[in-house]
């Protein structure tokens, strides 16, 4: 497969699986008992596509931890949820303040699978930390603390991975 194919594919994949996540934590607005509890944390801003997503289709607060804030123009975050820094750092910061996230897209990386790999297993516990009870992670990384779980039929389970904190 090309490179271009591989990067259609993880569009399709993230598009689909942010879309599937946000329908499964359900709409905290009204009478819905079965929501999960939350905000939205976005890992990894880039450009700002998949943040603006989020804004467009989810109806929460939404979180953004990066290193640096380069994204597209229309795409910035408010600055009460931008946390810049290392994501080790924000993680430990959200949870001593008690911020309880509901669903977690997890999209760092810098494509070398070793040590895209290493950092996400360092992370998925602080990760692990933040998730409210049955809250749910898709990542582009494998998650080794959570308790994987079936994602969306148009997903190849290779490609994006799903959780849920059990």
């Amino acid at each position: 497969m090309s490179r271009l194919e591989s990067f259609r594919r993880r569009l399709n994949a993230q598009i689909d699986g942010i879309n599937w996540a946000i329908e499964n934590i359900g709409e905290t607005e009204g009478e819905n008992t079965n929501a999960i509890q939350g905000d939205i944390l976005e890992m990894g801003l880039g450009n700002g596509r998949t943040y603006d997503h989020l804004r467009e289709y989810a109806n929460r607060r939404i979180w953004v931890i990066d290193r640096v804030l380069q994204c597209h123009p229309s795409c910035v975050p408010p600055k009460a949820d931008f946390l810049q820094g290392e994501a080790d750092d924000m993680l430990v910061q959200m949870a001593q303040r008690g911020t309880q996230i509901a669903f977690t897209h997890y999209e760092f990386g810098i494509g070398v699978s070793d040590v895209d790999s290493a950092e996400a297993t360092r992370l998925a516990p602080l990760i692990k930390a933040v998730m409210a009870p049955q809250g749910l992670v898709v990542s582009q990384q494998k998650m080794p603390v959570m308790t994987q779980i079936d994602g969306p039929p148009t997903v190849d389970p290779d490609r994006y991975f799903f959780y849920r904190n059990a």
